[in-house]
């Protein structure tokens, strides 16, 4: 973890203290935060489905939720091969609201049980942007005809570039960072239980993030629904 959150956490459990003074005894007890990897381009785009426009266009703050969504997958090496993760990130407060682990890499195993349950954890609004790369998953009929019953706006990145679906690319590489890397090899069974305990129980209510000035999701909430509720007293 890293200075500012381990920071952040004392500081609301009651301990009154710096993000200079944790960092500094960190160091002097030789803790630092898992480093990560460099990417690697897992996209397949050697297809010949339509591509949608970037409708995004790196807008990745939002104000409100379900205004605008991200979704990517990767693969998870295990010691009986590899399982793969597929995310549904909300920009408003970068909620994991959908997401699914398979065994396949097909469309019906990743993307589009990920959109469903996205959509039955938080609906989706009408013209909501569903931002992603432009891998087969998310350019196949299965995937275009699915959104389009849900009457999203489809979006993707440009070619080649993994800065315009940035969240979702900076959510594995944490994911990773925190999960993955430095954990020996587990088998498929038992990695379906770590990565559902990591993004329902840690990801979702305790991590802190950077983008919400370090507070958890649960907390941003907390503050969004009191400011909500000031401005409708006042008015």
């Amino acid at each position: 973890m890293e200075a500012p959150r381990l920071a952040k956490d004392l500081q609301v459990s009651g301990t009154p203290v710096s993000r200079t003074t944790v960092a500094c005894h960190m160091r002097k007890m030789g803790l630092r935060s898992k480093l990560s990897r460099r990417f690697k381009v897992t996209t397949d785009a050697s297809h010949n489905y339509k591509v949608a426009p970037n409708l995004l266009n790196r807008e990745f703050n939002q104000n409100e939720p379900v205004k605008a969504c991200v979704s990517d997958l990767t693969y998870i090496p295990c010691k009986d091969g590899f399982l793969y993760l597929t995310c549904v990130l909300d920009l408003f407060d970068r909620k994991l609201i959908g997401w699914s682990i398979s065994d396949h890499m097909n469309a019906s195993h990743t993307v589009v049980p990920a959109i469903r349950m996205a959509n039955r954890n938080r609906p989706f609004g009408e013209g909501m942007i569903f931002n992603s790369d432009r891998g087969i998953q998310y350019a196949c009929k299965q995937t275009v005809n699915l959104l389009k019953s849900l009457k999203l706006e489809q979006s993707m990145s440009g070619k080649g570039n993994c800065w315009d679906n940035a969240v979702a690319e900076s959510f594995f590489k944490t994911f990773k960072s925190e999960l993955v890397y430095g954990t020996k090899l587990k088998t498929r069974e038992q990695m379906r239980l770590y990565v559902f305990e990591y993004i329902e129980s840690w990801y979702n209510h305790k991590r802190r993030f950077s983008a919400l000035g370090n507070l958890t999701i649960d907390e941003f909430w907390n503050q969004y629904n009191i400011k909500k509720e000031s401005i409708k007293n006042v008015a």
